[in-house]
């Protein structure tokens, strides 16, 4: 880890400029959480929708309650469970945080991560102003609605007008999860509403209920919006369909093809002895983290190779495949595929 790197990033944060980084779950797109003119900045660079709130890092050890205007003891129970790692709290935001970071919500969205590479940003960024709550706003670093990047040449490629312009992008390696983190909301146990969990991740409703006593609810119509659950999200360019078993094997056999190129089938399963020339297979590992860990990655590269369709084998509807499932089931929606399966 390149310390001088670091204090420069940490520099450009203070100066209200971009900054990428790695984290344990995808590369993040950051900038001071308490400037609302660089977060909006990052809301442009991605074309995120102002409505769409982003989540702030914190250093290990910071205070929370600079952050938040209370932390019943459920949520201080699921950070010294999970904190730091891959787990966002949702918490009533404190009065004195402005919020542009929440887009305009009453709560705000905090976690720590534990790559050490992000937690050497986030500690260099907090040392510059001791005593001040201080963190940095940080969604995926990727245009909105996109796959995310989970290596630092997917935000090159990304955002190559602004890192040529001088955005660091703080290579950290290929990200441990390779999907974003679990968000649980609990800003409205005050109210009477249970820990409910907004996004599912690598920490799974069964680890949280561990902590908390029972299964985390469900999301309501009064639950807070929060990053990354849109119906249609972390989608690639190339028109991607979700397959039950029996489409699967309709496109294995050569049915329902687009009339032009080829398709590429991203599957678990066992390869067909036989494939039609326009069908190729990709096989991913049936292990649900192993196959997080490689999804984004393999959607991005098969998104550079000019294919007609991606075909992804529906994974198991079990709790431990629950956080796949819901990205694929959005990258799935961003497409209206038509019956001769050429449109999107």
């Amino acid at each position: 880890m390149d310390a001088a790197a670091i204090a420069a990033a940490a520099a450009l944060l203070d100066a209200g400029e971009l900054v990428a980084f790695a984290t344990e779950t995808v590369y993040g797109l950051g900038a001071d959480a308490r400037n609302p003119d660089a977060v909006r900045r990052i809301y442009a660079a991605k074309g995120r929708p102002a409505d769409h709130p982003v989540i702030v890092h914190l250093a290990p050890g910071a205070d929370v309650t600079q952050w938040a205007a209370h932390v019943p003891p459920v949520a201080q129970a699921l950070i010294d469970a999970f904190w730091p790692g891959p787990l966002t709290l949702i918490l009533p935001r404190a009065a004195h945080i402005d919020a542009t970071v929440s887009a305009g919500q009453d709560s705000i969205g905090l976690r720590c991560p534990s790559h050490p590479l992000a937690q050497a940003l986030l500690t260099a960024f907090a040392q510059r102003h001791p005593g001040e709550p201080c963190g940095v706003a940080a969604p995926s670093a990727n245009r909105f609605g996109q796959v995310s990047p989970s290596q630092a040449s997917h935000v090159i490629a990304e955002f190559p007008a602004e890192v040529a312009a001088g955005m660091p992008v703080l290579d950290g390696g290929p990200s441990d999860k390779g999907i974003e983190s679990t968000i649980v909301d609990v800003s409205r146990v005050h109210l009477g509403v249970p820990p409910t969990l907004l996004r599912p991740g690598s920490i799974t409703a069964e680890q949280l209920a561990a902590v908390i006593g029972a299964e985390p609810a469900r999301p309501d119509a009064a639950a807070p919006r929060a990053s990354g659950t849109l119906k249609a999200h972390y989608a690639p360019h190339t028109p991607l369909e979700l397959a039950d078993a029996a489409r699967l094997a309709a496109v294995c056999a050569g049915e329902g093809l687009p009339a032009q190129g080829q398709t590429v089938v991203l599957a678990y399963g066992v390869r067909p002895a036989h494939l039609p020339d326009a069908v190729v297979w990709h096989g991913l590992p049936d292990d649900p983290n192993r196959y997080a860990h490689a999804l984004y990655a393999t959607l991005r590269d098969w998104d550079t190779r000019g294919m007609a369709r991606l075909v992804v084998q529906a994974p198991p509807a079990t709790s431990a495949w629950a956080a796949v499932n819901d990205r694929i089931h959005r990258a799935a929606a961003a497409f209206a595929l038509d019956t001769d399966g050429l449109g999107h």
